[in-house]
């Protein structure tokens, strides 16, 4: 578990080139060392193919010679002067001689249509013999010879004696032992099985190597024959297994071994001929069998190599790539927790990354929009305040001077004087509201009525008014100092502009879930121009009202403030809209939402 943590806690590059190296570099080396695996395997299997099937063509010339050999045998057995040599003529010496002459005759046709044949003997059970090319010393009884002797065991089967040792027959051409291989077979008579004689021939051991020699197995491999004895029947000059121990061939009809010999690895591959018994050998050094498979597997290690000199940079630079911008993100991030919202993510790419920097880019510039709506908000606040303070300048002692006024004046019975006095103690105690933002719609309807019996008695029967307001409304919150611009709005640039008597009319009401404000007005009005000029002011309150020193001054400002604030507050779906005809008069209507606790319940 404590691994997989440390893993987790690696740099996404580190992962990503560890992630890119596993899925490249490692399946090249596994499939390598199977296809490396699988070529020896398959060059072997057909290396033993092609060996044995080379042995197996060896050794069909050999039983064809063979065949050819034991047919002689019987061919020569069944001749008529042979028949009688191996019978006796010993009572007409002179047909003996005419029947040796014959039958010597007749041995060289052998010779003559089948150059392999080196020497034909016929020998009867008395020791005579006559041949076309052998000859024995007269002292000899060939009837004792150890080839004769094993072709009377064989009862009259052939019999491939090999290279026979010690048998003293000498050749007119001069073959020695060692030049040829000798088969026998003894003629008997199948009712008495009585031997006659046997019948030698000599084949060339020369036609068994023409056979074999040009047959080489790699470089340096060769075939060999053995007898059923383990004894050589031919091996080349050289050879790099001078004898080999009959005991590594098993007796199966084919296989294969390996030795080490003079710290050679050797490969061994025999075949045996089921017709003469003789054991073909394939003997060749195992290490030039992976001669081409370590040319294979050069190659193989070539290809790794190249694929990890390009794999490598090419894992590092994707995983650069991809964690590069991720890397970047993470510093733009931890700028931004630092303060700086000013960064953003510059690299103009179209995948996932690209997508989450422009994510972070649409993040921050909201976020910069919502800080800059609060800042606003909080500037809004202050400028109402000051504007409040302004207008209520040291109000205790203003408080107490009003009270002192209020006193004399009815001491005095000017009871209008203290009335005016009164009202604006009122508006002043309220326009303060111990600095709060949210007060109660009573609070607020007090205000302006403590206002607008201030400006009654400067305008008197120029100005009157009416104040309606339902009575499940009156404990509702709403934001402080929102009816005064208004109905001053009215008074000088309606009323006071108008000939003759003016009305205001002040309703408040609820309208399903919010609260409905109208102030009308019988004044002057307003032209279509500035009508349209005073809706588009106040589409666009937020943002006028943004730079206060700059439009405090300008006519509207205090309606603009007041939608500005109510907007900022609690969003584009309240404030104020606006109807007036020119001579006619103005209505203003103010939504507001009904919210059932002050701004000073809501803050304990």
């Amino acid at each position: 578990m404590k691994r997989w943590t440390q893993i987790n806690n690696m740099p996404i590059r580190y992962k990503l080139i560890s992630h890119f190296l596993l899925i490249s570099i490692l399946p090249i080396f596994c499939l390598a060392l199977l296809i490396s695996w699988t070529v020896e395997r398959v060059m072997e299997e057909q290396v033993n193919d092609n060996t044995l099937q080379l042995i197996d063509k060896v050794n069909e010339s050999f039983e064809f010679y063979i065949s050819n050999l034991q047919s002689y045998t019987y061919m020569i057995a069944n001749n008529e002067d042979v028949e009688q040599f191996l019978g006796g003529n010993e009572n007409n010496p002179s047909a003996l001689s005419d029947n040796k002459y014959d039958i010597q005759r007749y041995l060289r046709n052998f010779t003559t249509v089948s150059p392999e044949v080196a020497g034909i003997m016929v020998v009867n059970n008395e020791g005579d013999y006559v041949s076309n090319e052998l000859y024995a010393p007269s002292i000899m009884d060939l009837t004792e010879a150890s080839w004769y002797q094993e072709a009377i065991e064989n009862n009259g089967i052939f019999k491939i004696i090999g290279r026979p040792d010690g048998r003293r027959l000498n050749s007119i051409v001069d073959y020695t032992n060692d030049d040829v291989v000798t088969v026998v077979r003894a003629v008997i008579d199948p009712f008495t099985e009585q031997v006659h004689g046997v019948v030698l021939i000599d084949l060339k051991l020369r036609v068994i190597a023409e056979t074999v020699k040009d047959v080489t197995l790699g470089k340096s491999g060769y075939l060999m024959v053995l007898d059923d004895d383990g004894q050589n029947i031919y091996q080349p000059n050289q050879p790099i297994v001078s004898q080999i121990p009959f005991k590594w061939i098993s007796e199966q009809q084919s296989g294969d071994f390996s030795k080490t010999i003079k710290g050679e690895k050797i490969q061994f591959i025999y075949q045996r001929s089921p017709f003469a018994n003789w054991v073909t050998v394939g003997v060749f050094p195992a290490e030039e069998t992976i001669f081409g498979l370590r040319e294979i597997n050069f190659y193989l290690v070539m290809f790794i190599f190249i694929i990890m000199f390009f794999g490598i940079p090419v894992s590092y630079f994707l995983s650069h790539s991809i964690s590069k911008p991720i890397v970047q993100l993470v510093s733009f991030m931890k700028k931004v927790e630092g303060g700086d919202f000013k960064v953003r993510y510059k690299e103009k790419r179209f995948d996932e990354i690209g997508l989450l920097g422009r994510s972070f880019n649409t993040m921050l510039t909201k976020l910069n929009d919502l800080m800059h709506l609060t800042e606003r908000q909080e500037r809004q606040k202050r400028d109402a305040e000051f504007r409040s303070l302004q207008a209520n300048i040291n109000p205790h002692f203003l408080y107490n001077t009003l009270d002192t006024i209020q006193w004399m004046a009815r001491k005095q019975k000017a009871d209008d004087v203290a009335e005016v006095v009164e009202s604006l103690a009122k508006l002043f105690r309220i326009g303060l509201s111990k600095g709060r933002d949210v007060i109660s719609l009573s609070e607020e309807i007090d205000h302006i009525e403590s206002y607008l019996k201030i400006q009654k008695t400067r305008y008197r029967e120029k100005l009157n008014y009416e104040i309606k307001v339902d009575e499940s409304i009156k404990n509702k919150a709403i934001l402080k100092f929102i009816l005064q611009p208004i109905i001053e709005n009215a008074i000088y640039h309606g009323i006071k502009e108008r000939r003759g008597v003016g009305h205001i009319n002040i309703e408040a009401n609820p309208l399903n879930q919010h609260i409905l404000i109208q102030i009308s007005d019988d004044g002057k009005g307003m032209t279509p121009q500035q009508l349209s000029d005073m809706r588009e002011a106040l589409e666009e309150s937020v943002n006028l009202t943004e730079n206060p020193e700059e439009t405090r001054n300008k006519k509207g400002y205090g309606m603009l403030n007041v939608q500005a604030r109510i907007q900022l507050t609690h969003g584009s779906n309240y404030g104020m809209t606006i109807d007036s005809y020119e001579n006619v008069g103005t209505t203003v209507k103010i939504l507001l939402p009904n919210m059932n606790k002050s701004d000073e319940e809501r803050e304990k």
